[in-house]
This record gives structure tokens, C-alpha cells and sequence, in this order.
């Protein structure tokens, strides 16, 4: 994503509100529009850990385990002694999502259970 419209209202509104150095008040409001478009305070709303499993917010707690326990053993690393180091970097990477993902769904239900 190539955000670039925070760092022009940045500079706009730097230059503005700094009237005594216009320069500095800009340069200001680049740097903080550059922050909101790299997401440097995290805006966005957390990705759907359900995404990673393929279901629903609606699914089962079987459901999950069933999905969780499919995909964790297909993308293990353990599973892909002999491949190519970025076949295994791209596995390491997918069993961390994916256990993040089902750690993350455990504490929503701990939570919403009563």
C-alpha cells in the first residue's frame, strides 16, 4: 500500500498551523503525514484470525480445531526437511501465522464465554 495523501495534508496543515516558520511547521506535518501512511499508529483494525483458517466467526470450537490441526500439519517445517530454504522460510512463516491466529481465537472465546 502507497499511501501518499497523509504527508500532503500534513504539509498543508503544518505550514498552516506553524505561521511564524511555515518551513518547519511543514516539514512537521510531513513526517507526521508520513507516520499515518506507513501505519506507524497501527489504525487498521486486526486481520480476521479466522481468515487464516478459512471459516467463519460463526464456526465451531471443532471446527477451528479440525482447520487448525489440517493446516498446522500440512505447513509444519518439521515436514519439510529436504526442501528449498524458501519453500521452509515461507512453511516457518505460515505455521507462525497460523498459530497466532488460533491463539488468538482461543482468547476471543475465553473472553466472550462466560
Amino acid at each position: 500500500m502507497n499511501r501518499w495523501y497523509g504527508k500532503l495534508l500534513g504539509f498543508i496543515a503544518g505550514a498552516l498551523l506553524l505561521r511564524f516558520n511555515p518551513l518547519l511547521g511543514a516539514l512537521i506535518g510531513l513526517l507526521v503525514g508520513h507516520a499515518f501512511d506507513a501505519d506507524w499508529f497501527r489504525l487498521q483494525r486486526r486481520a480476521n484470525p479466522y481468515a487464516a483458517f478459512g471459516l467463519g466467526e460463526d464456526a465451531s470450537d471443532a471446527e477451528v480445531d479440525r482447520a487448525y490441526r489440517r493446516l498446522i500439519a500440512q505447513y509444519h517445517p518439521d515436514r519439510l526437511e529436504g526442501a528449498a530454504p524458501e519453500l521452509r522460510r515461507q512453511a516457518e512463516a505460515r505455521s507462525r501465522e497460523l498459530n497466532a491466529a488460533y491463539d488468538r481465537i482461543k482468547t476471543l472465546r475465553k473472553t466472550r464465554s462466560p
